[in-house]
């Protein structure tokens, strides 16, 4: 009900058993219809340097955003925040878009799917470029399953580069409950099937995003 309100929760610190509601004046959105790609990065999912799977290690995922690293010491991913969204992903509510490199999870990202939005919660990398990819394929899996919003909550260097933006409350409302009318089911993978965890081969994720630019 809070993400249909368009609100979220989070923690001050991993430490911080509280959790508080949040509702920015504006939004971080990433529009579907004009994700861009770096020439660099198009080249690397090309080159199928990950294993891309979906919900393939959910727990493992939220543990790596979770973690602290030397760019990124403190994260508000506290024991309630895992709690609740084990839970979400139990209900099939909460999923992740995991990078996989030598049998090892390298990198991810995770976030709630609601009628046709997902709502981007965390993303981490171990391995140079892991999450990247993984945002790739989370853009490319949504197109397939006509979802209409992709939420970021706050737009970053690393998310502007894509082409996130900022929208006011009142904008980000309008797309919300334009988005929540559908009902899309958040497919694990790019072909007919949707079988097992394995999304498939970068050209065939860079194919489900023709439509959008590749940019330098």
């Amino acid at each position: 009900r809070a993400f249909c309100a368009g609100i979220f929760p989070m923690a001050e610190s991993a430490d911080d058993p509280e959790l508080f509601w949040v509702d920015p004046e504006r939004r971080g959105i990433l529009p579907l219809d004009r994700f861009h790609v770096p020439r660099r990065l198009a080249r690397i999912v090309r080159q199928d340097r990950f294993e891309v799977r979906v919900d393939s290690d959910f727990a493992g995922t939220l543990a790596g955003c979770a973690e602290a690293t030397d760019k990124r010491p403190n994260t508000w991913i506290n024991h309630e925040i895992v709690r609740l969204y084990t839970a979400l992903h139990r209900m099939d509510a909460a999923h992740s878009v995991e990078c996989w490199h030598d049998g090892a999870l390298v990198g991810g990202l995770y976030g709630v799917s609601i009628g046709g939005a997902f709502f981007g919660e965390s993303m981490f990398s171990r391995v140079t470029d892991a999450s990247k990819v993984a945002l790739v394929h989370l853009v490319a899996l949504m197109r397939h399953g006509g979802y209409r919003l992709l939420d970021m909550q706050f737009v970053t260097p690393h998310l502007a580069q894509f082409g996130a933006a900022e929208v006011p409350r009142t904008q980000y409302r309008r797309l919300l409950a334009d988005a929540l009318r559908y009902r899309c089911v958040f497919p694990r993978g790019l072909g007919g099937s949707g079988g097992g965890t394995g999304v498939g081969a970068g050209a065939g994720a860079l194919g489900a995003l023709q439509a959008s630019r590749v940019t330098s």
